[in-house]
């Protein structure tokens, strides 16, 4: 999109000294890459300025707060991830579309890894943040999978399973594909190639689904 010929004045210059804006793409991207970096608190306005290239005003200027522009940037960036998620396929086996969903889901954290840290950041947070995905994110991904969680427990083929227990068992493993510290201490090749990050998440959501389906495990209760 390369950046535009609109430009923020400062008192004392001339328009044509100060640097054009980043075009908005640009600026959404490196919100979300300070938010993955320093956290949501760590990031005040004046840094995620310096880190745009525009003047400490612009964020409530054009935004109006920075919890506005964190939002902005969710939801550009959640919105590409959700309208790439497999969407209701009633020809397929509730098992096999089950699979689809949670590979697509890793296999995004494995393409854009910083959402995937921002969101792991926020989870043990009660804030409106949390809500915000809660709302936007996390109970759309979960509206693709209900139905056919339902069918597959009315049919025997997976034991019921709480809400709550269904997300973590679904969600969490993300930081797999995510912390890639951790991973190379666990013995990651150092510098793994996208088909084996791609070949990683397959195998993990396939752990996962296994997991769901697994009908003999003994009821805790």
């Amino acid at each position: 999109m390369g950046v535009r010929a609109e430009s923020t004045r400062r008192p004392g210059r001339p328009g044509a000294d100060t640097p054009a804006i980043p075009d908005e793409e640009s600026i959404l991207l490196r919100g979300l890459e300070a938010f993955a970096e320093l956290g949501y608190d760590r990031a005040s306005a004046r840094e995620l300025a310096r880190r745009l290239g525009v003047s400490h005003n612009f964020i409530n200027d054009r935004y109006g707060s920075k919890a506005a522009f964190w939002r902005a940037v969710m939801d550009a960036a959640l919105g590409a991830q959700l309208a790439s998620m497999p969407q209701v396929d009633t020809s397929v086996d509730d098992a096999e579309y089950l699979r689809r969903v949670i590979t697509g889901f890793y296999r995004s954290a494995v393409d854009t890894p910083l959402i995937g840290r921002v969101v792991v950041a926020e989870f043990a947070q009660d804030t409106e943040r949390l809500d915000y995905l809660y709302e936007h994110y996390f109970t759309p991904t979960l509206r693709l999978m209900t139905p056919s969680i339902v069918r597959l427990v009315a049919a025997g083929r997976m034991a019921p399973v709480p809400m709550d227990v269904l997300f973590f068992a679904v969600v969490p493993p993300v930081s797999g594909m995510i912390d890639t510290p951790l991973a190379r201490r666990l013995g990651r090749p150092e510098s793994a190639s996208p088909e084996q990050l791609t070949a990683t998440a397959e195998s993990l959501a396939a752990l996962v689904v296994n997991g769901l389906l697994a009908t003999g495990t003994a009821d805790p209760s």
